[in-house]
């Protein structure tokens, strides 16, 4: 019997999964009050990332992705906050019908997914210098909260992870199990 790789029944399990039972609206709004929290934190600790975003003050960004999007509006500090739905967005960023797997595999691999952007060109061009030179320091983060070096070792651990997850997904076709779920239909 042929049975398709694990990768593709959580492929599929995505693809109907989440057609099926959307999350609740609750869920949806805590998660993204949580991004923007973590999104400014980073921000934050990028002086140069503020003062790029400060320039572009009271701009609105829409960023979607399947039936997710997240609207946000750039604060004259350099930060974001959650953005109103009557505001009509100055920059619009689609993953438009991009597979989650896939995004998280060219994540992984350190690539970039293809993305279609629309709006204004220099919110775009400042959106992109971040996406190049922001990066969250999570062991500095850890540190503060267990020490250097239970941080070092957890951020050690999770390296080694990634590197074992890239690996994995070099290995693996580009379009995890798109053959294996035609074959058992």
């Amino acid at each position: 019997m042929n049975s398709p790789p694990p990768i593709a029944f959580l492929q599929s399990l995505l693809h109907t999964g989440l057609e099926r039972l959307p999350a609740p609206q609750w869920l949806l709004e805590e998660l993204r009050l949580r991004l923007v929290l973590l999104l400014n934190h980073i921000l934050m600790q990028e002086p140069e990332a503020q003062a790029r975003l400060a320039r572009r003050q009271t701009s609105v960004l829409l960023v979607r992705w399947g039936l997710l999007q997240l609207r946000w509006r750039i604060t004259p500090a350099g930060l974001l906050e959650s953005g109103r739905d009557e505001q009509a967005p100055d920059l619009v960023i689609s993953l438009d019908g991009q597979d989650p797997l896939e995004v998280l595999r060219q994540v992984a691999q350190g690539e970039r997914p293809a993305v279609q952007i629309e709006g204004d060109v220099q919110l775009a061009a400042e959106v992109a210098w971040l996406a190049e030179n922001l990066r969250w320091d999570l062991e500095e983060d850890l540190a503060r909260l267990l020490g250097d070096v239970p941080a070092h070792t957890l951020a050690d651990a999770g390296r080694r992870v990634v590197q074992a997850l890239r690996g994995f997904l070099a290995r693996s076709p580009a379009r995890p199990g798109a053959q294996g779920l035609g074959a058992g239909a």
